[in-house]
């Protein structure tokens, strides 16, 4: 029975492992099945990554392909653009000849016409020589008969000799021949005074309306948008340090009121003005306004400003077509930009003169260039003239000549357009007419003329006050006023006295810009009459 058991035992033991092996067998062949499925969706999800991996490549390759293309076409479309902006500065420049060899064609028709008018007044001059000549030889034929008649009579009479008969008639033909001869000389100097000024009417006028420039006009203050009230007690700042800083950096007058919105800025150098404005702008936009940042702000927009005027003195020559100009004389045209005379814009005052002078010197046949050239630069002592003692035109000649100006033409007109010194050649009254022109066009300058004229005024009741003067005129615009004194109770260091005490009080109770030159005149006249 026990060996039975124990049979029974391992055979159940050997049942057991059996199962136990048969379910191992079965876990692997699953198992290994498993694997075979999982191996397969990972192949066929690798194959779908890599098919993903390719579309998105080539949808990278044709964005890139489409973007070097579009910057290719960029390329090429710029290209094109700049091609065609040189070809239309290229056909600029073929139409500015084509329109300078257009005037100087009517330049040379007009000077045609000018001797064709010249060559018939010559000939009916020599024409009308000619019919002279005819009279004076028959009035000579006239006078020998005369002679010989008196001759004769005279002896007759007289009993003069031949000689002394002769020298009577002699001078009795002189006298009367003296007689005719100063009538014509006199009717010729009033027909050529008449027709000068008809000719120079007729040639300002030409060049008025030849050149139809637009009027500029500045003032003397400007305004400073503010956001808030705010920001103008942080312009102020503590105990007004800001404000002082300002000013003392800029050289302007802030004027800060109850007007809402808005600080003003008062100058009268429009260079400093500029800079305190673009200043202001600047640090109101930035918000931080401590006196170390308005010394570095107002020390950047210096230099910009400086940049800036030497790019207006370039483009300015540009435009008025000058060539060789020192650099420091076009950094000095520049400065003009920011100098006003009554308003009016010196620099486009500038322009204009030379536009002028160019239109009335080749009217008369001289030298535009040149007579452009002299136009434009005959102001640039009013860039400095703040800066030294003296008159511009003193002060512009002596800058112009001690930075290369050697054309004697121009340093004339720079320093004798106000008839400070003798025009020594054409072209400086050609430019006192331009500067005439320029200043006197309807809205060119602000003063009005009540104000004008009550400043001549007062410069006549100055000198009129004082005693032994017996006239005084104001001339040359106000620019100089000219005193007549009496020579019996005045003596020469008197005069002296009285042009220094003139000039004083003048200085001192007159606002003008410049100079106003006080000249005194004493003169003897010694009179008497023969009877």
């Amino acid at each position: 029975m026990l060996a039975v058991t124990t049979t029974l035992a391992q055979v159940s033991t050997a049942g057991v492992v059996l199962w136990a092996i048969a379910a191992l067998v079965a876990g692997a062949a699953g198992g290994f099945a498993l694997c075979r499925v999982l191996a397969t969706g990972a192949l066929a999800r690798a194959k779908q990554e890599a098919a993903a991996l390719r579309e998105r490549a080539e949808l990278e390759a044709r964005t890139s392909a489409e973007k070097i293309r579009l910057e290719a076409e960029r390329d090429a479309l710029a290209r094109k653009e700049k091609l065609d902006a040189e070809t239309e500065a290229a056909r600029a420049e073929t139409r500015d000849a084509e329109r300078r060899l257009a005037k100087r064609e009517d330049l040379l028709d007009r000077k045609e016409e000018t001797l064709t008018l010249k060559e018939q007044q010559l000939s009916r001059q020599v024409e009308a020589a000619r019919e002279r000549e005819r009279k004076a030889e028959e009035r000579e034929k006239e006078v020998e008969r005369l002679i010989d008649e008196q001759r004769e009579r005279l002896h007759e009479v007289s009993g003069l000799s031949r000689e002394e008969a002769k020298r009577q008639v002699l001078e009795r033909v002189e006298q009367d021949s003296r007689h005719e001869v100063a009538k014509v000389v006199r009717k010729v100097v009033e027909q050529a005074e008449e027709d000068a000024r008809n000719k120079s009417t007729q040639i300002l006028l030409n060049a008025i309306q030849r050149y139809a420039n637009e009027v500029t006009s500045d003032s003397t203050v400007r305004t400073v948008a503010i956001p808030s009230d705010d920001m103008k007690g942080r312009i102020i700042g503590r105990e007004g340090r800001n404000i002082r800083a300002i000013e003392r950096a800029t050289g302007v007058d802030i004027i800060v009121d109850d007007t809402p919105g808005v600080i003003v800025v008062s100058c009268f150098d429009k260079v400093r003005q500029a800079i305190a404005v673009e200043s202001l702008e600047r640090l109101i936009a930035d918000g931080r306004m401590h006196p170390t940042r308005i010394e570095e702000v107002v020390e950047k927009v210096k230099s910009e400003v400086e940049e800036r005027i030497v790019k207006f003195g370039r483009e300015t020559a540009l435009e008025v077509n000058l060539r060789g100009l020192h650099p420091k004389i076009i950094e000095a045209m520049g400065r003009l930009h920011y100098r006003t005379s009554y308003g009016q814009n010196v620099l486009r005052h500038s322009v204009e003169v030379a536009f002028l002078c160019q239109i009335i010197a080749e009217q008369l046949g001289l030298d535009g260039r040149l007579a452009r050239r002299c136009g434009f630069l005959h102001d640039i002592g009013k860039a400095m003239d703040h800066e030294m003692e003296g008159g511009h035109p003193k002060i512009g000649m002596d800058f112009a000549r001690q930075h290369g100006e050697k054309d004697e033409a121009v340093l004339n007109a720079i320093g004798g357009h106000h008839a400070d010194i003798p025009a020594t050649t054409f072209y400086t009254p050609i430019v006192m007419a331009a500067d005439a022109v320029s200043s006197a066009r309807p809205g060119a300058r602000r003063e009005s003329l009540e104000r004008y004229v009550q400043r001549l005024n007062e410069l006549q009741d100055i000198a009129l006050s004082y005693k032994g003067v017996t006239e005084a005129y104001a001339i040359q615009a106000g620019r100089e006023v000219r005193v007549m004194i009496d020579a019996a109770r005045i003596s020469d260091d008197e005069a002296f006295l009285i042009a220094h005490e003139i000039a004083k009080r003048v200085s001192e109770e007159l606002t003008f810009p410049g100079e106003i030159k006080v000249t005194v005149l004493r003169e003897t006249r010694a009179i008497e009459y023969a009877r």
